[in-house]
């Protein structure tokens, strides 16, 4: 059974259709990754199943549930978590503070043992530290446990941003332009990343990416839009090579 499926969801802003009758099904540990142009909605999209936005049309459904119209701050407690085109970190915070912000999705003790901190809000802090360490090193950010994010270079603050998001435990990780802003040697350790979250923890993702190379290295399937419709979707040699991505996005002859 597909761990999500997307049917036929439409979205509009006021007289614009930003996307229009998209329909696709993404396989458990499967690396899903969505291209196309600017303005293709490919965003819009990816903003629709984290909630931000509530489809104008058509259903969502993650893990046989309908989540169309949950409320986006129980997406976390379903298991989606998400990164941003734009770093969203906590700058004055150390990494490792920003790594735990995203374990408060697994928070169960109540207001007053909080104040307490009773036995069982130790017993959960302790285990959601764990959780971070086991992350930290998994992504080899050891170096940086304790530093403020304001003082890490770019392209070590969006492995960051990766980092807390599977401090979610994720069973469907959103990748949002993951290579934007990095260098050629960044991209392939991100494509690195990505392949063994895939491999080593299962989890399966759906991508927006621009860099065709990266989308090449690491996509089992590629969906290409247009206009807020699917042009072709199969594998990335297959949407690659088909006429009307080509004259949509890539630009030229196919290869």
């Amino acid at each position: 059974m597909s761990i999500f499926a997307a049917q036929d969801i439409a979205m509009n802003f006021g007289g614009i259709r930003a996307v229009e009758g998209v329909s696709f099904t993404v396989e458990p540990g499967e690396v899903f990754s969505i291209i196309g142009p600017n303005g293709a909605g490919k965003t819009t999209i990816f903003n629709m199943i984290s909630r931000i936005y509530t489809p104008s049309a058509g259903k969502l459904i993650f893990a046989g549930e309908d989540i169309t119209s949950i409320p986006p701050h129980q997406i976390a407690n379903r298991g989606i978590a998400r990164t941003f085109q734009n770093i969203e970190l906590f700058a004055n915070a150390t990494l490792l503070q920003n790594l735990l912000i995203g374990r408060h999705c697994h928070s169960q003790v109540g207001l007053l043992a909080q104040f307490g901190f009773l036995p069982s809000v130790r017993r959960a802090e302790i285990a959601h530290r764990e959780k971070a360490e086991e992350v930290i090193e998994f992504l080899g950010l050891q170096r940086y446990r304790d530093q403020l994010i304001a003082n890490l270079p770019y392209g070590v603050r969006k492995v960051v941003e990766l980092g807390r998001a599977l401090c979610i435990e994720p069973k469907l990780l959103l990748l949002d332009e993951p290579s934007s802003g990095l260098n050629v040697e960044e991209t392939e350790e991100m494509g690195y990343w990505i392949e063994d979250i895939k491999q080593d923890l299962g989890v399966t993702i759906i991508m927006v990416e621009h860099d065709m190379k990266l989308v090449h290295a690491v996509s089992d399937r590629v969906m290409a839009l247009a206009s807020g419709r699917i042009l072709a979707l199969g594998t990335s040699a297959e949407v690659q090579n088909d006429p009307e991505v080509i004259r949509a996005y890539i630009g030229g002859a196919p290869v």
